[in-house]
């Protein structure tokens, strides 16, 4: 190198040096930069105390059957099928589809994984046993959602949108025909409900089915390009049968909305006559269904393979019905819904612990910046604003944890009084949750920086696969609205007859007002009294609101259901303080039934952490005078302080949320043996 150069480079060293050491002048001139030390990996359990607790905790995270979960995870992690395709570090493996296969090659792995888990016995007994069966079946296929959404999803097709669909509405004639073939997959179903030009509002469909007296058979037919059956999962490629859910006509009168099982594959795999169906195509995630659109051409099938639980039709033609008001029977003709709202609930909230554990995982042992000259880089979960944004999150889905165990429970228990409760629930807690989640994956991929880029790095990932939940079993926004109707239906009865509050946890709207101290001090806010009479006293405060404010637009001639649309606002705030209150009132039970310990102490600091941040988050406790100022003020330095408490225990919380190490990801183990040089990873060979 010419002199000039060397001289060159060693002034502009020098000014380099100056900048990063922050020295005086005098010495960053003299000084030449010296390489760091390599940046080392260390297992956050090497010096993160995992305290005793975390073996009860996580039967209170998963609530039921973790032995059922761990099973699942064994027998996928014994095959290849499961497996990502990079190989194993220091003797590590994950569990990862591989994304970057094509579309079609996606599906037929997830009908081999499908198929693996079948031979293996995981399907026995789901549609066939009784209630027995259900909390297990909650327990394996959420297993499987960790692993593949889509697998999950597909399997909640087959079982409980078409299998569940025979058994809930049909009758021992069809029980016997489907559901013990279904089990063995011999049968393939799907459900074919959403339209084109309708999906949450099942009542404007347009497909029609007619009743031929002398044929005793029913004419189904897509009468225009909106009526096609759109996003039917598993139609598009392997599904052999459907559940055709159509508007009725009987002697020119229409009979409403009503569900008939048909083929549409034959045992070839051909498409039947009179079906058309094509492939919906690519989409952002869950390429692993195959989601199709049907039209039916005159379609032929026998007046038997009408599901019949709750209609039916008499050889010639006579329409009876075992519930005579058509609204009943039309919410009763959805209930195979309820039980895919309830798994895509909890499939948000294991989505959640996914990235929650990925994200903690990898802020304790990722070091950025020195708080002192010279000092070590410190962990980012030991930044206050790192703190910030995970653990306030973990809190949540603590939270969401406790609130769909809560909801499981009442569905396996369920009664006939408790189908409305249920739809409630499960509706609040659906939009709840999927939108949350989708804040969770957002803010840990944020806090994994360019890595939670990485596809195998899952929270990135999520973020397309767990995305359609919004809209997956209803618009959240429209259950949102159905669960205010709901409450503000109570009201009125509660209002105008005279009669106390009686279910969905509103007894508390029978007792007096809660008041709120003026003077609100950390001892204060973090009292589970004073936690429930807040998120009570807004439910109550927003339901007087919406109350009135469906009055007043009625009062200037809005037709009622027009005037709960104009209120849509309120109703929304409404419909998440219902979930809030509810969610919180799981925990304080979860919570009363803990020992006295350490894990209730971090119960009860999770438990102020979901309470606070909804308070900070939610703008409706300051805009409509809940809260002071002042009080706010004091919220949002508690939740800074519980973080801070939160801390030693975050890899102890992590630790107990039940996932196991292969369904992680190499960002939350060794990033920097995962991420080393490996030739056969090159692509370009060494000259």
């Amino acid at each position: 190198m010419e002199a000039p150069e060397l001289e060159r480079v060693h002034r502009r060293t020098s000014i380099i040096a100056h900048h990063l050491l922050n020295g005086s002048s005098s010495t960053a001139e003299t000084r030449q930069l010296e390489a760091s030390a390599c940046v080392q990996y260390a297992s956050p359990e090497s010096y993160e105390k995992i305290e005793l607790y975390v073996d009860e905790m996580r039967r209170i995270m998963d609530g039921h059957d973790s032995d059922a979960r761990d099973w699942v995870y064994r027998i996928m992690e014994e095959s290849p099928l499961f497996l990502s395709p990079r190989r194993p570090r220091k003797g590590r493996i994950f569990l990862i589809p591989n994304y970057d296969e094509p579309m079609e090659q996606q599906r037929e792995l997830t009908m081999r994984r499908i198929v693996y888990l079948r031979d293996r016995g995981m399907y026995d007994g789901w549609l066939t046993c009784g209630r027995e069966m259900e909390m297990r079946r909650f327990a394996l296929i959420e297993s499987s959602v960790l692993f593949d959404h889509s697998l999950g999803i597909k399997l909640g097709v087959q079982f409980f949108l078409w299998g569940l669909g025979i058994r809930f509405l049909g009758t021992k004639y069809h029980h016997d025909k489907w559901l013990r073939d279904t089990e063995k997959l011999e049968v393939k179903g799907c459900f074919a409900m959403t339209e084109l030009g309708h999906g949450s509002n099942v009542r404007g469909i347009e497909t029609v089915a007619t009743y031929d007296s002398e044929k005793e058979e029913f004419i189904i037919n897509t009468p225009c390009e909106s009526a096609q059956k759109y996003w039917i999962g598993g139609a598009g490629k392997h599904a052999n049968h459907t559940i055709i859910f159509a508007q009725l006509e009987i002697e020119g009168e229409n009979k409403g909305v009503h569900a008939f099982a048909a083929r549409i594959r034959d045992a070839d795999g051909k498409i039947c006559p009179n079906i058309r169906i094509a492939d919906c195509g690519h989409k952002i995630g869950l390429n692993g269904i195959d989601n199709g659109r049907i039209w039916f051409d005159n379609l032929r099938i026998p007046r038997l393979n009408l599901l019949n639980s709750l209609s039916n039709v008499s050889p010639d033609g006579k329409y009876t019905s075992v519930i005579s008001d058509p609204d009943q029977r039309f919410a009763a003709l959805l209930a195979p819904l309820t039980l895919g709202r309830i798994n895509i609930t909890v499939g948000a909230v294991y989505s959640s612990k996914i990235a929650l554990a990925i994200a903690i995982r990898y802020s304790l042992t990722r070091r950025a910046f020195s708080i002192t000259p010279g000092g070590p880089e410190v962990p980012l979960l030991d930044y206050p604003s790192h703190q910030r944004r995970l653990l306030p999150l973990l809190a949540k889905t603590y939270g969401g944890s406790c609130a769909v165990t809560f909801l499981k429970t009442i569905y396996v228990e369920r009664t006939p009084e408790m189908i409305k409760p249920i739809h409630v629930y499960s509706s609040a807690f659906k939009a709840v949750f999927t939108w949350q989640n989708m804040i969770i994956l957002q803010e840990c991929r944020e806090a994994c920086g360019g890595q939670g880029v990485k596809t195998e790095n899952r929270v990135g990932l999520h973020k397309g696969e767990f995305d359609v939940q919004s809209t997956f079993e209803g618009d959240n926004n429209v259950l949102m609205q159905q669960v205010s109707k709901v409450l503000l239906s109570e009201y009125v009865v509660a209002q105008r007859r005279g009669k106390p509050f009686k279910g969905l946890g509103l007894e508390h709207m029978n007792g007096p007002r809660p008041v709120i101290p003026a003077n609100l001090t950390s001892s204060v806010i973090r009292n589970a009294e004073f936690q429930i009479d807040l998120l009570r006293l807004r439910e109550r405060d927003l339901l007087e609101r919406f109350s009135k404010e469906v009055s007043d637009h009625q009062a200037r001639g809005a037709k009622k259901d027009y005037a709960i649309v104009l209120s849509f606002q309120v109703g929304e705030e409404l419909g998440r303080a219902f979930s809030d209150r509810a969610v919180l009132q799981t925990l304080l039970d979860v919570e009363a039934a803990a020992a006295e310990g350490p894990l209730k102490e971090v119960m009860a600091l999770l438990r102020s952490m979901y309470v606070l941040i909804i308070v900070e988050e939610d703008t409706s406790f300051l805009r409509y005078g809940l809260i002071s100022r002042e009080g706010a003020a004091v919220v949002r330095r508690e939740v800074a302080t519980l973080c801070g408490e939160l801390r030693p225990h975050a890899l102890s919380i992590v630790s107990s949320l039940g996932i196991p190490s292969s369904l992680l990801c190499p960002l939350a183990f060794d990033w920097i043996d995962a991420n080393s040089w490996d030739a056969s990873e090159s692509s370009q060979p060494n000259p």
